[in-house]
């Protein structure tokens, strides 16, 4: 399996996508293609382009501001054999608590039958779901962009079997 992913971008260092300061990847190639959507040139399956996943840990490294890593799109469960190892290489060098955007439904991430994706369920903090809807829109509280969005703490659902929803304080 080769290391190269492919993203539309990084932010180096944010204060908008998750607590503290960030190091942030953009997956590309998007399915849900919700209207309003922030990230738009992310759709496009055969845009962005591609990096070495050794390259990404050695930026995160060399920033030594950096408190944690979000992954958004784009789709990231699009790629899974990717983003499993980029999660896991993140979880085992830095230690660092790791965000994923999603456009899918928690619940229907765990029904799709990937060893990529439910290993990486178990290695991610908080996984904010659901598409953006525009006609829900709220900036009420940080890091969602719509209503119907939920910040999902992974750990304490599997351990409680229970859903369990966070609000992320900035």
């Amino acid at each position: 399996m080769n290391n190269l992913i492919k993203i539309s971008g990084i932010i180096t260092e944010s204060i908008v996508d998750g607590p503290g300061i960030r190091y942030v990847v953009f997956f590309q190639g998007c399915h849900h293609n919700c209207p309003g959507c922030q990230n738009i040139h992310s759709h496009n399956c055969d845009g962005g382009y591609f990096k070495n996943i050794d390259e990404i840990i050695d930026e995160i490294n060399y920033n030594k501001l950096i408190t944690g890593v979000t992954i958004s799109g784009g789709e990231p469960f699009l790629q899974p054999d990717k983003l499993f190892i980029l999660l896991t290489k993140i979880k085992c060098i830095f230690k660092f608590s790791i965000i994923v955007y999603t456009g899918y439904i928690f619940e229907d991430l765990l029904k799709i039958n990937s060893y990529y994706i439910k290993k990486s369920l178990n290695i991610i903090d908080f996984i904010i779901d659901g598409r953006f809807e525009v006609d829900k829109k709220t900036f009420l509280f940080p890091f969602i962009g719509s209503w119907n969005q939920r910040i999902i703490n992974v750990k304490n659902t599997f351990k409680s079997g229970v859903i369990s929803l966070e609000i992320l304080n900035k």
